[in-house]
C-alpha cells in the first residue's frame, strides 16, 4: 500500500469495480491517452475488475483510492526493466479528479516506491505527446525528457508520438 496527503494507493476488491467503470473504464477523456478502450457495460466491467485483480496480484500496480470518500478513483503501476530501472505502466484518474494536483501525488508516491522502498536508480515515464497535464506532472516531479519515439495507435491504427521522462535516485 502507498499513502500520499489525499490517496491510497492498494490492491483492488471486486466490490470497486462500479466505481472504477463510473469513474475510469468508461470514460473516453481517460481513455484517449491511454492503451486500452472504453468499457461499455456493467457486465464487461466485472470481468476486468477480475482481470484487473489478478494483475495487480502479481505486478507492481494498484488501485487509487481517494481518502475521504474511500471511492477507487484511478489506478496506477509499474514495472522493473532492468535491475534499479523501473517505467511506469500507466496511471489515470477519473475525469472529476483531474486538476487537483492528484496526479502529482500519484508519481511521487510512485518515485518514493521505486527510490526509498526498491532502492531504484531510474524511473522512466511517458505520455503521448497531446497530453499536457501529464507532461506537466512528470516536469513538476523533476522529470526531464529524454526522447520521442512515433507510434500507432492499435485500438484505431492512427499514429501518434510517445515522449519519454526520466528521473534517477
Amino acid at each position: 500500500m502507498l499513502e500520499t496527503q489525499d490517496l491510497i494507493l492498494k490492491k483492488a476488491s471486486f466490490e470497486d469495480w462500479r466505481e472504477l467503470y463510473t469513474n475510469v473504464w468508461s470514460r473516453e477523456e481517460t481513455a484517449r491517452y491511454m492503451l486500452w478502450s472504453v468499457t461499455k457495460s456493467e457486465n464487461a466491467a466485472m470481468e476486468r475488475m477480475n482481470r484487473t485483480m489478478a494483475w495487480q496480484k502479481s505486478h507492481h500496480a494498484w488501485t487509487v483510492y481517494d481518502k475521504k470518500t474511500g471511492k477507487a478513483i484511478g489506478f496506477a503501476g509499474l514495472m522493473e526493466l532492468d535491475d534499479g530501472v523501473w517505467e511506469d505502466t500507466g496511471v489515470a484518474l477519473g475525469p472529476a479528479y483531474t486538476g487537483r494536483g492528484l496526479g502529482k501525488q500519484i508519481l511521487r508516491a510512485l518515485m518514493d516506491y521505486v527510490f526509498a522502498a526498491q532502492g531504484g536508480k531510474k524511473l522512466i515515464c511517458s505520455c503521448r505527446s497531446e497530453n499536457g497535464p501529464s507532461k506537466g506532472v512528470m516536469l513538476s516531479c523533476g522529470m526531464t525528457y529524454t526522447h520521442s519515439e512515433n507510434r500507432i495507435d492499435e485500438r484505431n491504427g492512427s499514429p501518434y508520438v510517445i515522449e519519454f521522462y526520466q528521473i534517477e535516485g
